[in-house]
């Protein structure tokens, strides 16, 4: 087995082309590398926050939670306790906006963020375009034909074309990626919704009960 050292890893033929590519593209690269770097970095922090949620677990399993105080577990059994320790259905439905502020108004505002940084990214790729021709333009105004002058407009004509290729490689899977995003914080809020009405549907249940003299237990 060779070495793997991160010196050869750079002398890569295929490193050493990408890096010849990304170069090309002036400065609007490293623009849309930020642009990237930002909007990658919030959408996985969100999609690892959703999916500890734990809106995912099956229905039974959550609803056999609610009736039965000691096998409560992880994010969801906690969910069920904060929103239960209130004790009336006011209460419950209070603790639930709670919920909804702290837990939904964050992804929120994250996504409109993406959105942003997504519509943004082909807008920097078509800046980009625009000083390219324009390094193309004054190539052709300067020149007098020579290898210069081809080499001038060969290097706009490619800092053009790579920007607006780049703006959209980001742009396109990151609108999948928030779309993505969308779905799941519009299944949480579902789930919490959910969740929510089983939670009233047991309180009032159970005071029903303790006014019958029953065991809520026994109704479960």
């Amino acid at each position: 087995m060779t070495g793997f050292t991160i010196s050869g890893l750079l002398d890569a033929p295929l490193v050493q082309q990408a890096v010849r590519i990304w170069t090309s593209g002036g400065w609007a690269m490293i623009a849309l590398a930020i642009n990237a770097l930002v909007l990658f970095s919030i959408g996985f922090h969100m999609w690892l926050g959703l999916r500890g949620r734990g809106f995912r677990t099956p229905e039974k399993k959550w609803r056999r939670q609610i009736q039965k105080p000691e096998e409560r577990r992880g994010r969801v059994g906690a969910l069920i306790d904060f929103a239960l320790e209130a004790n009336d259905l006011d209460g419950v439905r209070k603790r639930f906006a709670e919920l909804r502020g702290i837990e939904l108004a964050p992804i929120g505002r994250d996504l409109r963020f993406m959105k942003r940084a997504v519509g943004t990214a082909p807008l920097l790729g078509l800046l980009g375009t625009v000083t390219g021709m324009l390094a193309t333009f004054q190539g052709l105004a300067l020149g007098s034909g020579g290898q210069k002058t081809m080499d001038m407009i060969a290097g706009g004509i490619s800092e053009a074309l790579i920007t607006t290729e780049t703006g959209l490689v980001i742009a396109l899977p990151g609108l999948f990626f928030q779309y993505r995003l969308a779905r799941e914080r519009e299944r949480y809020d579902n789930f919490l919704a959910h969740v929510e009405t089983a939670c009233m549907q047991h309180l009032h249940a159970s005071r029903l009960d303790a006014g019958r003299g029953r065991d809520p237990e026994e109704s479960s």
